[in-house]
């Protein structure tokens, strides 16, 4: 497929958001529970700001992929049979819910722990969509996995909560430590899970060959011409047009970029508490994130280049 850079932008900042807000709320119940001090009372404010401003960038990103954004609104329409209409419709929902929640905290209102379960439940809610519009996709093999919600989710809340913690560390927050240790949980669970993506995704076989994409039985087919002078929707849309070199250095980049530089960063700043360690490793976790969904785009094979890109 030919990765959109307004896609992958939408997809990495929800994601972000989504960490971050399940990281505060975690807090937030902790606290609760006595088991960890709490941070001060604009903590959970701004931490909602943040949320919110993530995901309203995602969605303004999104708008950049229209055609006709103006009708962007009919998205919502097929809610009953489609992920993306149940995307379009959860992701408001969930600004609000975090909106709210922040504003609570905000007036010290009673009863922020039980919008928290809500923001919660919507935002694993949203995770599900988002995943599910490439899950359910049967036919591009290397995303009709579960591996697509796990890297989702693992991955959005590796950078949101690396991002809570460079954000406690820069505020001088109790219980930098302790969202230092889960960033680096939730990194290591995202290597561990995209390495596993990786290794499945290597060992695929096609189910289609050149005579199924056309619906011909012959034995030998050759293609002497696409049919036209120049490039098409077909050509534009389903094939990234990058060498299979720029491909395996995307992979060893956003290895590095998303998991084992983050991983060091972390580790380092878990033994030094050092706040620009802990803002390093978001900065970079997150550039590492826009390479790997970049890739992950690039890497599904649509059937249709059994045709299209195979040019005499």
């Amino acid at each position: 497929m030919n990765p959109a850079f307004s896609v992958i932008f939408l997809t990495t900042l929800l994601g972000t958001g989504q960490g971050l807000f399940l990281a505060l709320f975690v807090i937030e119940a902790r606290v609760a529970a006595g088991l960890l001090e709490a941070p001060s009372a604009a903590f959970y404010p701004l931490g909602a700001a943040i949320v919110v401003l993530l995901l309203a960038a995602g969605l303004l990103a999104s708008f950049f992929h229209l055609g006709h954004p103006e009708r962007a609104w009919r998205a919502a329409a097929m809610w009953r049979t489609s992920w993306l209409s149940r995307e379009v419709i959860v992701l408001p929902a969930f600004m609000a819910a975090a909106a709210a929640w922040g504003w609570a905290h905000w007036q010290g209102w009673p009863g922020t722990l039980l919008i928290g379960v809500a923001g919660a439940a919507l935002c694993l809610l949203l995770f599900l969509c988002t995943a599910m519009i490439y899950a359910c996709i049967k036919f591009l093999q290397e995303w009709a996995t579960p591996l697509t919600l796990v890297n989702f989710v693992l991955l959005g809340c590796a950078s949101g909560v690396t991002l809570a913690a460079a954000l406690a560390a820069l505020r001088g927050e109790p219980n930098v430590q302790e969202l230092a240790a889960w960033a680096f949980a939730f990194t290591l669970s995202g290597l561990a899970a995209r390495s596993a993506s990786l290794w499945r995704n290597a060992r695929l076989k096609p189910r289609s060959n050149l005579q199924t994409a056309i619906g011909i039985k012959h034995p030998r087919i050759v293609q002497k011409a696409q049919g036209f002078m120049g490039g098409s929707f077909n050509t534009r849309e389903f094939f990234h047009g990058r060498a299979p070199g720029t491909l395996r250095s995307v992979k060893w980049l956003f290895i590095a970029g998303a998991f084992l530089l983050p991983l060091a960063l972390l580790a380092g700043a878990t033994a030094a508490g050092s706040p620009a360690l802990l803002a390093a490793a978001f900065a970079v976790q997150y550039a590492g994130l826009v390479a790997e969904r970049w890739f992950f785009f690039a890497q599904a094979n649509h059937p249709q280049n059994l045709y299209y890109q195979a040019v005499s």
